[in-house]
């Protein structure tokens, strides 16, 4: 292939790209205006601050999902990575380590717990879903088993006041969206790692034979999926002032959401950063709007999975006549 054709294929897979993003922002305003028209507490600002609060969290967890997913990975553990974070940042800050410490050794879990499941997938040759799932369980059990089954209760004001606070009229928690979401950009789309990303989802043997480094790059992926993870554990430990190892139960499953929604093949090597970003609040627009229509909350556990159902389904009709 002539470096002419490389390069005008690379700017229709960005231009393609960039228009689905913007066909998912069209989709998140007709919601919204919509739901204006509904109900008559969605545009005040205390639901909207609290629906960018709610998309957040998942936004960030669902941007470390997508790099696993671009590889033809899944991280299944994520949400128990958020729950057992909780339970190590709030153990650190009732024993009397500072804040910086207590960042640091939580992202530090994340980073342990991505070389893990990495081992697992290189060297003893497991499926992600096996690895993964044996974390989930195991991790909610740990967590259990070192709070005793109890709640660890955050006394720190300095480090729960963060959450609940806001700059320039935006709350802390979805600039900590933008603090992730820039870098994981660049670093996706126009850095050499993230070519080896989407090389390893696309073909892996190939890649292997292109001189990338497979074994490397599916350490990476893992890693920075947990590592998001342990960081959304520290904004939720924030949110809610306390460590429980059954936090986040099922945000797994709204991270893999909100990645599909966003345009990520689970078949490997398509995704973005910016469309699981606008992914994660149509979910969660999508949930706040049933609880304000007062719809039962078990619908919207249905309703998720037959989004997963059905843009799956697309992407393989797409794939076929691709």
């Amino acid at each position: 292939m002539s470096t002419d054709t490389k390069t005008a294929t690379v700017v229709r897979k960005s231009s393609a790209n960039w228009m689905f993003g913007l066909t998912l922002i069209g989709l998140l305003l007709a919601m919204c205006i919509v739901l204006s028209l509904t109900t008559k507490s969605f545009l005040t600002e205390a639901n909207i601050m609290n629906l960018m609060r709610q998309g957040s969290m998942i936004a960030i967890l669902a941007v470390g999902e997508t790099f696993v997913i671009i590889t033809t990975g899944i991280d299944l553990s994520v949400g128990a990575v958020v729950g057992f974070c909780t339970v190590i940042a709030a153990w650190l800050l009732t024993h009397d380590f500072s804040i910086t410490t207590t960042i640091i050794v939580t992202l530090a879990v994340g980073v342990a717990i991505g070389m893990f499941h990495g081992f697992g997938i290189v060297q003893m040759g497991l499926p992600p879903f096996i690895i993964t799932l044996a974390t989930l369980t195991s991790l909610r059990g740990i967590g259990l088993l070192v709070t005793n089954g109890a709640t660890i209760n955050i006394v720190n004001d300095t480090f729960t006041e963060f959450s609940r606070n806001d700059f320039v009229g935006l709350p802390n928690l979805f600039w900590m969206v933008i603090l992730v979401g820039i870098p994981a950009y660049i670093f996706l789309h126009h850095s050499r790692y993230g070519r080896y990303i989407f090389a390893v989802g696309s073909n892996m043997e190939a890649a292997r034979l292109s001189g990338v480094n497979v074994k490397l790059t599916v350490y990476l992926a893992y890693t920075l999926s947990s590592t998001c993870a342990a960081f959304v554990g520290l904004l939720l430990a924030a949110r809610i002032g306390v460590g429980n190892a059954m936090q986040a139960d099922g945000w797994e499953l709204q991270a893999i959401a909100s990645s599909v929604i966003g345009g990520t093949s689970l078949f490997g090597a398509i995704g973005s950063v910016h469309g699981p970003l606008i992914g994660a609040f149509i979910l969660a627009t999508i949930n706040n709007g049933a609880n304000l229509l007062n719809v039962n909350s078990f619908w919207q556990r249905i309703i998720t999975g037959l989004l997963i159902i059905l843009i799956v389904y697309f992407d393989q009709l797409r794939r076929r006549r691709g």
